[in-house]
């Protein structure tokens, strides 16, 4: 045996165990669910396993709820872009050198780090109506003015329930890893082109709208696409932990309609389909976002 060939068994019995785990993780249950989406499988009914082919998508395209919870979703992801404007206000500020920048930054990045549920329980929390307090903040403010009137009920509320998520869900984001990237992307650049900048008289404005802004374009573009993809994706534990739900599935996405139907009600090969639909539509909308980033923010991919 050469030594070449010794340091190739050597490298495959290093990468092996990643592998395996890839394939028994990964891309086994990938394919086994994309098999599952054209069967009818029900592990309560009393029906024999048998291929339906295409049943399954043409049910989902006349499924209301399903559109419904589709809206549920685009408009949980509405706050995307104001918690990536905060990230790079956050960044720019955060940037600067400050005292004691490094803790401000370690405290703002901190909800990132803790755990999901303990984070969503500690929002029901401050969303509680009676004892919350941001009512009894609210309660206050008003009764300072004279004004008495009844702070919204928010996670009990069908009117209030989605914006509460997801106010919450954009102050988790802007102190998190888009904050980081952003970080990274001003530690990058160079310092001459603001130094030139302020030479010709540029004011703040000036010096980001012409340096920093073209500068952070990739960051920026990566950035939007994962956003993206996170929040066709994202939706399932904020509601399964602060409302469950409701009221009335309001706050229900595609990935927690998933799980309704895979594991509430037992309708696998359903809930397959529904997995694989959201797959093409994560799809299709990166495949948008590459095309119009690479010309809004003029990245060469």
């Amino acid at each position: 045996m050469t030594r070449r060939e010794n340091n190739w068994r050597i490298a495959l019995a290093f990468l092996a165990p990643n592998f395996l785990g890839f394939v028994v993780f990964m891309a086994l249950p990938v394919i086994f669910s994309l098999i599952m989406a054209f069967t009818n499988w029900q592990m309560t009914a009393k029906i024999p396993l048998e291929i339906v082919w295409l049943d399954n998508f043409k049910d989902l395209l006349k499924d209301h709820r399903f559109w419904g919870f589709f809206l549920n979703t685009l408009y949980l992801m509405a706050g995307i872009p104001v918690a990536i404007a905060g990230s790079l206000f956050l960044a720019i500020v955060l940037g600067q050198k400050l005292k004691g920048v490094v803790v401000y930054r370690t405290m703002f990045y901190l909800p990132t780090i803790t755990s999901g549920v303990a984070l969503f329980i500690l929002w029901k929390a401050i969303y509680n109506p009676e004892f919350g307090p941001l009512n009894t903040a609210l309660r206050a403010a008003f009764g300072a003015i004279g004004i008495h009137i009844k702070p919204p009920d928010w996670l009990l509320s069908i009117a209030w329930a989605k914006p509460a998520i997801m106010l919450m869900g954009v102050w988790t984001a802007i102190g998190g890893t888009n904050m980081l990237l952003y970080l990274a992307g001003i530690s990058n650049i160079p310092p001459e082109l603001y130094e030139a900048a302020q030479i010709d008289g540029a004011a703040r404005w000036s010096q980001f709208r012409h340096v920093t802004w073209p500068q952070l374009a990739p960051t920026t573009f990566f950035i939007v696409v994962m956003s993206a993809i996170g929040g066709l994706q994202g939706g399932f534990e904020q509601a399964r932990v602060m409302t469950q739900g409701g009221p009335a599935e309001s706050t229900v996405s595609l990935g927690y309609y998933i799980y309704m139907k895979g594991f509430e009600e037992y309708q696998l090969g359903y809930a397959s389909a529904i997995a694989w639909v959201m797959f093409v539509m994560i799809f299709i909308m990166t495949l948008i976002n590459w095309k119009m980033g690479k010309s809004a923010f003029d990245v060469e991919v």
